[in-house]
């Protein structure tokens, strides 16, 4: 990976965690989730007459990642109600990138090289350590919990494969951006009142402003990614990607001042270790 793509995935990365860190805490994830995504899609209707309309061929890429989308949140809903989702998200966005790696041998025929692939197990291993042992002792994850983070991982990794091979296919990586984000969002908005109802509205409407500036951050963090794919492979992105967690915990010692632990310093130097490795390979 090219130094050109390397520091503005991590820039992406950044981004990522920034946002999380915003998210509102009177509003349950789920609505938070739609006010962001509805911020992404505002904010891609504003760039639609600088970027090219997808051709024919790119549009089931798209509306295959928007279904993608669906059923991640869908599992994540299932996740809010099976267990701690401390723990159950977390156990999704460590494994991700390894199916995305699997999947990308098969669908796109990228092999990730030797450094690749340590880079890779050692990122995933830190996101996990970080998330499970970063803030306290491990819980013991009943079944239905684990088989709701292991669904969401797959859909992670069926829209990161998808949305690399869009973006490859498309004239750009922003025009695909722009139309994924409207499909997105037009869809969010259908599946959160389907599941809860139109009293949602006014609790979103208020938390507007937060949408716009999550989404913004949100947006341009995954179009940097979408845009990676298109220069690198896509598993190697994917991974370095869920540095973010690294950069998480940065913001949770430094700006909330909680404690660096041994777990934490470990799982730091894997993640570090895997990002090195990564852009070695």
């Amino acid at each position: 990976m090219s130094l050109a793509v390397f520091l503005p995935v991590l820039a992406a990365a950044a981004m990522h965690a920034s946002w999380n860190a915003m998210v509102k805490v009177h509003l349950d994830r789920f609505l938070s989730v739609t006010v962001l995504t509805l911020g992404m899609a505002t904010m891609a209707l504003l760039a639609v007459p600088f970027v090219e309309f997808p051709k024919a061929e790119v549009w089931p890429w798209i509306l295959a990642s928007t279904i993608f989308h669906m059923g991640y949140k869908l599992c994540l809903i299932g996740a809010y109600k099976a267990g701690d989702l401390a723990q159950t998200y977390p156990l999704a966005r460590g494994t991700a990138p390894l199916l995305a790696a699997i999947g990308g041998i098969f669908v796109v025929s990228e092999v990730p090289g030797p450094l690749a692939i340590v880079g890779i197990v050692l990122l995933c291993a830190g996101t996990l350590v970080m998330s499970f042992r970063g803030g306290g002792h491990l819980e013991k994850l009943n079944l239905h919990a684990v088989g709701y983070a292991l669904a969401t991982s797959v859909f992670i990794a069926s829209y990161t494969l998808s949305d690399g091979s869009g973006a490859r296919l498309a004239a750009s990586a922003s025009s695909y951006a722009v139309y994924l984000f409207l499909a997105d969002g037009i869809w969010s908005l259908i599946l959160c009142l389907l599941v809860r109802g139109p009293q949602s509205l006014p609790a979103m409407a208020r938390d507007w402003k937060v949408g716009i500036i999550t989404g913004g951050l949100s947006g341009t963090a995954y179009w940097i990614v979408m845009w990676a794919m298109t220069k690198a492979p896509i598993a190697s992105v994917a991974s370095l990607r869920e540095s973010s967690i690294l950069f998480a915990m940065l913001i949770s010692v430094f700006a909330l001042g909680e404690k660096m632990t041994v777990w934490r310093s470990a799982a730091a130097l894997g993640i570090v270790a895997g990002v090195v490795a990564l852009r070695l390979g």
